[in-house]
């Protein structure tokens, strides 16, 4: 069904701004450059647009794929030479998401042909993604469009729809060809990001990313887990949210955060990880599905 056009237009708005928050923070990532700087500058610059971040700036550097965010306390992580780099960013404007990233290698050119290949893999996915169509068809062209390079597209990631205030909304845009992923329909909003390795072609991971959602409101046995808990459902609900927004709210919010994922309030993203160690590309825009063919937000 088609979108009204109130909501195209703040979907369309969302992804400008997040394609102006890519591209300059892309500017950003050289050597010796602080991590947690340039996340909270194109976080700055998201809000000087008059937008929100959908979820914290993701920074996900060589091995990692995806889900990593730095901490307040966390000043001395810096960009090093022929550091693969994946920007992963995402704005929320009333509610409607843009989102969208890219990968970029610090001083060096080993990984041009993979981070070519993810690029390849996206202008071929959106190309093929209109009302009817297959999205194991679409995984598919991504998959094949990587192996033509020579790597692996990594399969247990896969792109997204989006909904108001929800960043993954239920349907899955497959890296691999995937029997039952069901079909492309006029009105979707999706993220698609295809995602390139020289390894296995998986990840997995376990270790807390700072990247937080809200899960329930449950009891926390300290006053100031219970004031964070509040601030978090009033303010980013839904959405993800980054351990060093909590410093808003609460001092030292390790403490508190910790006691909320006890207590089962809160649960964390993992950071995703190839599970050879391999280096992983990624590419990422937001479209909006018409009645024949997309078109592209970010």
């Amino acid at each position: 069904m088609p979108l009204p056009q109130e909501v195209v237009e703040k979907y369309s708005l969302a992804g400008r701004i997040a394609g102006e928050a890519r591209e300059y923070g892309l500017g950003l990532v050289k050597e010796g450059a602080s991590l947690l700087e340039v996340a909270t500058t194109i976080e700055a610059l998201i809000i000087s647009r008059g937008a929100r971040p959908a979820f914290p700036v993701n920074i996900a550097v060589n091995e990692v794929a995806a889900h990593f965010t730095p901490r307040h306390d966390e000043p001395g992580l810096v960009f090093k030479r022929g550091d693969v780099v994946k920007l992963d960013v995402g704005v929320s404007v009333d509610g409607y998401i843009g989102d969208t990233a890219k990968t970029i290698e610090i001083g060096t050119g080993q990984w041009t042909a993979m981070k070519d290949a993810v690029e390849d893999a996206l202008r071929a996915a959106i190309e093929m993604v209109r009302p009817g169509v297959y999205l194991s068809l679409v995984g598919a062209a991504i998959e094949s469009t990587i192996a033509a390079r020579g790597f692996k597209s990594v399969e247990n990631l896969t792109g997204h729809s989006l909904e108001r205030y929800v960043l993954h909304a239920g349907i899955s845009v497959p890296n691999v060809k995937e029997k039952g992923a069901g079909t492309v329909r006029e009105g979707d909003v999706l993220a698609i990001e295809p995602f390139a390795t020289n390894g296995m072609g998986r990840v997995d991971g376990k270790k807390n990313s700072s990247i937080y959602r809200f899960v329930r409101r449950r009891f926390a046995r300290t006053s100031e887990a219970r004031h964070l808990l509040r601030e978090i459902e009033t303010n980013f609900s839904t959405l993800p949210f980054s351990e060093r927004w909590c410093t808003r709210y609460v001092p030292e919010p390790a403490v508190a955060l910790e006691m909320l994922l006890r207590c089962g309030a809160v649960s964390f993203y993992p950071t995703l990880r190839e599970v050879d160690d391999g280096i992983v590309t990624q590419a990422e825009h937001t479209v909006i599905v018409g009645p024949e063919g997309c078109t592209v937000t970010t």
